[in-house]
């Protein structure tokens, strides 16, 4: 009923923030904001719902961040950068872009600072070149956070840009709310502490404990040693080139192998083909220097017959989703993540998926970890108006990774027979797709505490016993996160009394050096 009631005085806000920016911001500066912003603003609540969060839920202040956000897109043109607007030379630079993840499953933004030159010819280039990444990120991993990398590994003063620093903190403090997970600050010279000093000013107080500086040592401690480069400890054996754009986020190689295939899932060359054919279209990507060994895998087609005959048992003990996300052709539940462990009841999660139009719509779900998992039905049509349970289930003993990701791509139909569906994927236009990205939460490997979630009479109790489980869990991985901190805080404070110690030896020394000289010889 809480929970409820959140949501429902959340959808208040939401609305109330769209009024009042049409009626206080819209009616006598209809030139002041891109036409598409406003009508995302409009429809998309996960859009209002990032601006008021940061804000702490104030409408005032979430409004304020929207008109200087939206003003910034109309006049960077936001909507409208492709690669095509960026001078090349700035893509062949390698300073800025995005690859691996850290150990939380967030991507990773590089910022190479030791090839960042001051220059106030170029900056505007070079502000609208970390624009062109961040959308571009944002349009492929909506709600997705990004953890940003500052490699200060080489870098001296004569690569610091206020000016520029400033624009970058200012685009996840404003332009992109909700998107950083964290900064952190690798290798920084020690002559660069009053600069950064100045930087954390710039974040405010709830930006600043987002703000990690690390060693090549520490680095370590947010980021596994798969995705960093030699120089930080790691074997990343990855080097930016240019061309093509290195964006392994979208990348689809076939397993060396081919698909993994189980007893009820017989997989065709076609339709193997159809699939990668589908995913190079879907995500328009290049490819990249070190590509991930990953495929979005299609099963076989079942019949709608087999399919609602086996659904009560598919579903069993499968977690149920919290939460949806409301796309404009299907509603999919939950919204973000799914949650596995390594438990034989956490082996298995529910994706709904519930078509809000008026005609039927074909769905894929594919994902960038076939060896691990299974997906049923990964691929089929849904009626207007009806809700389809796919469970995703780890196979044999495979573990979730935070870096496991899920695609649910989604297409109207205009009567075509389901037998014709390998057919329609091929022809659908790329524009007619909708895509949505799950990401995976790992669970603590804890022993639940109540019984797992199972079909019974007494289904409506074991659903609250689950939620408390998930609950419980989720307080535990916290609490794992603040020992973390507080470890960290308790490191600084010793080398902060040792520099104490250091300072009254160096004192001491002074005093009595002073004290010799003042001596009558």
């Amino acid at each position: 009923m809480a929970e409820l009631e959140g949501e429902q005085d959340l959808q208040k806000k939401i609305e109330e923030t769209r009024q009042r920016f049409q009626n206080e911001f819209l009616q006598d500066s209809t030139d002041k904001y891109d036409s598409r912003d406003v009508e995302r603003l409009q429809k998309d609540d996960a859009l209002v719902e990032g601006y008021l969060t940061w804000r702490l839920y104030a409408v005032d202040d979430a409004l304020k961040m929207i008109d200087e956000s939206f003003q910034w897109r109309k006049e960077f043109g936001v909507n409208d950068l492709t690669e095509s607007t960026i001078p090349k030379w700035m893509f062949e630079t390698g300073a800025v872009y995005l690859h691996g993840y850290d150990k939380e499953g967030n991507k990773l933004f590089w910022f190479k600072v030791k090839l960042h030159v001051k220059d106030a010819k170029t900056i505007m280039d070079k502000k609208k070149y970390v624009a062109f990444w961040l959308e571009r990120y944002a349009k492929k991993e909506p709600g997705m956070p990004l953890t940003v990398v500052f490699d200060m590994a080489e870098s001296g003063l004569s690569n610091i840009d206020m000016d520029f620093v400033k624009y970058v903190i200012n685009c996840f403090k404003v332009y992109y709310p909700k998107f950083l997970s964290k900064m952190i600050i690798v290798d920084m010279p020690w002559i660069m502490n009053a600069a950064w000093k100045i930087v954390k000013s710039w974040l405010g107080p709830e930006a600043i404990s987002k703000l990690k500086f690390a060693s090549r040592s520490e680095v370590q401690t947010f980021i596994g040693p798969e995705y960093l480069p030699p120089h930080m400890g790691g074997t990343d054996p990855f080097k930016y080139s240019y061309p093509p754009l290195p964006d392994d986020d979208f990348q689809t190689p076939i397993c060396d192998n081919g698909p993994i295939v189980s007893e009820d899932e017989m997989e065709s060359k076609e339709g193997e083909m159809e699939g990668k054919d589908a995913l190079e279209n879907s995500f328009n990507s290049e490819v990249v220097a070190k590509p991930k060994k990953v495929n979005f895998l299609d099963d076989s087609l079942r019949s709608e017959d087999s399919d609602k005959g086996d659904t009560s048992a598919r579903i069993k003990g499968a977690r149920k989703p919290l939460t949806t996300f409301k796309g404009l052709l299907l509603d999919v539940s939950p919204a973000e993540e799914l949650s596995f462990g390594s438990g034989e009841t956490e082996k298995k999660s529910l994706i709904i998926l519930s078509n809000v139009t008026k005609n039927q719509v074909a769905f894929k779900v594919r994902t960038t970890a076939p060896e691990k998992y299974r997906v049923k039905p990964s691929s089929s049509c849904c009626e207007p108006g009806v809700s389809v349970d796919i469970v995703v289930s780890l196979h044999g003993g495979s573990q979730a990774s935070p870096q496991d990701r899920f695609l649910v791509m989604a297409a109207e139909m205009d009567n075509t027979a389901s037998q014709e569906l390998a057919q329609f994927w091929k022809e659908v236009p790329k524009t007619k797709i909708m895509e949505h990205r799950l990401r995976c939460h790992v669970l603590e490997s804890i022993k639940p505490a109540l019984s797992p979630l199972r079909d019974s009479p007494m289904d409506t109790a074991t659903s609250g016993q689950q939620e408390l489980n998930t609950a419980l869990m989720r307080v535990m991985a916290c609490n794992s996160r603040l020992e973390q901190k507080l470890n960290t805080c308790l490191w600084v404070q010793k080398v902060l009394m040792g520099l104490v110690l250091v300072l009254m030896v160096l004192n001491l020394s002074c005093l009595y050096l002073l004290g010799t000289a003042q001596r009558p010889s």
